[in-house]
């Protein structure tokens, strides 16, 4: 039982960390009482109702065992804490209050900034959550500097990761999906001069229906914007710090004073007019409107005709595929930066499952040869646009059952994490024999923690 709890203390702590969003205004009303002690560290009857209505709302079922299951890992997170601490191991001050300040304004920023409706929602001021936050997010930071110390240490030898997938029995060695790694090009259609001015006569026309004719920045935002997300609020784009817009944008924006308007300004994304509704701090709260110059079909039509000629420039050899990357290939996507190799978002490696591939790629690949170039593929992105881009297909492996010699990096992968939880778990082990725990048997019944109540019951 023993090896069981600490088991699942090991794997939660390496696989999750502490949920700080589980709040409501239900908790302010809660009778709270201490429910178990781990060295210096308490567990509050709040920090299990809170967690266990969390994970209501995430859709789990309704059950002792689940509030159990909260006990045990906070149980497992203290004594890292408290291991931490008798470590020395300390969080700035600056660095706990940066973490926390990104936590609220990521809130702030979805309710538009106000913080009457987050008071209104949490039952709190802002500076009353930050305090709520703040020892629960300490902690937290301890935690995961305490659990990395103790990880960093744990390698894997060849010889490791061997006796790790021998140990598999032969009827258990799973069976591996056609997985490859693929780089692109990527190209943008260009807007035509026409559209372009187009969008800025748009935008200037809407400035004069606000400036001189008097017209609602609100309502003309509505009817106007290209910015769904802002559109729909009247052009508010809540409150922000530097850093979270565009060069061009921030330096205009930062430099209006209340209900000043600035003359039209050219982004990335098209032409913005802005209007400071209020400085706060350093943060601003300000209306945009965005005209986007419109891309055609022939824009269109001459991006794909661009690729295409690259394309057989490159299987002509005029061009290494590398070359082609650095002198034709769109600078802001990441792959730009890697020789064209697309990582996998999942992984943060080259290699994807076919599975995972978007389906106009997976099917323009599906009879390619290895080094093959796709023919120019559409590639839309999140923002509604639609750039293009070549495929090339760099490496290939069928379905297979896996092996030491194809899936060398994904068992050593395996391998390394096995260890990494049998190193945790000892290491929990070792503190749990060391550390003075109490729990509240009265109140959670539960058996796994039932060895490892070394003082009287709570």
């Amino acid at each position: 039982m023993r090896n069981k709890l600490q088991y699942s203390i090991a794997l939660s702590l390496i696989i999750s960390v502490l949920n700080l969003g589980a709040l409501s205004a239900q908790e302010n009303l809660m009778i709270d009482k201490v429910i178990a002690k781990v060295g210096t560290q308490n567990i509050l009857l709040s920090d299990i109702e809170s967690q266990y209505a969390y994970a209501l709302e995430q859709g789990a079922s309704p059950s002792p065992e689940a509030k159990c299951g909260i006990l045990e890992s906070l149980v497992g997170q203290k004594i890292v804490v408290h291991q931490a601490k008798l470590d020395s191991i300390e969080i700035p001050q600056e660095q706990i209050e940066t973490s926390l300040d990104f936590r609220i304004n990521s809130v702030l920023r979805q309710m538009n900034g106000d913080e009457a409706l987050f008071e209104e929602f949490y039952n709190m001021t802002v500076n009353e959550m930050r305090d709520n936050l703040r020892d629960d997010l300490e902690q937290q930071m301890l935690a995961e500097r305490m659990q990395a110390e103790i990880l960093n240490t744990v390698n894997i030898t060849p010889k490791e990761i061997k006796e790790f997938f021998n140990a598999i029995p032969s009827d258990s060695i799973p069976y591996l999906s056609a997985s490859v790694e693929i780089s692109e090009i990527v190209a943008k259609p260009e807007v035509s001069e026409e559209e372009r001015i187009k969008a800025l006569k748009q935008i200037v026309d809407i400035r004069k229906r606000i400036v001189e004719e008097g017209e609602s920045f609100g309502e003309l935002a509505k009817k106007y914007s290209d910015d769904p997300g802002s559109g729909s609020k009247g052009g508010d784009l809540g409150f922000a710090e530097r850093g979270i817009y565009v060069p061009e944008f921030e330096a205009a924006a930062f430099s209006l004073e209340e209900n000043e308007i600035s003359e039209p300004i050219e982004s990335v994304h098209g032409y913005h007019i802005i209007k400071m509704i209020e400085r706060r701090g350093n943060q601003i709260n300000v209306k945009h409107i965005l005209v986007k110059p419109n891309i055609n079909e022939s824009d269109r039509m001459l991006a794909k005709e661009k690729l295409d000629s690259l394309r057989v420039e490159i299987m002509e050899g005029k061009y290494t595929f590398s070359e082609a990357v650095k002198k034709f290939s769109l600078e802001d996507v990441p792959s730009y930066h890697n020789n064209g190799k697309i990582m996998n978002p999942n992984t943060n490696k080259p290699l994807f499952e076919t599975g995972e591939l978007p389906s106009e790629i997976y099917f323009a690949i599906e009879e390619m040869e290895v080094g093959d170039l796709s023919e120019p593929l559409a590639y839309p992105l999140p923002t509604g646009e639609t750039y293009y881009r070549l495929i090339r297909l760099d490496h290939k492996i069928k379905p297979h059952k896996a092996s030491l010699e194809q899936d060398y990096a994904k068992i050593q992968q395996f391998a390394k994490e096995s260890k990494k939880s049998a190193y945790f778990s000892s290491w929990l082990a070792e503190k749990i024999s060391e550390t003075f725990i109490e729990v509240d048997k009265d109140y959670f019944n539960c058996p796994n923690l039932e060895e490892l109540i070394s003082g009287d019951r709570i």
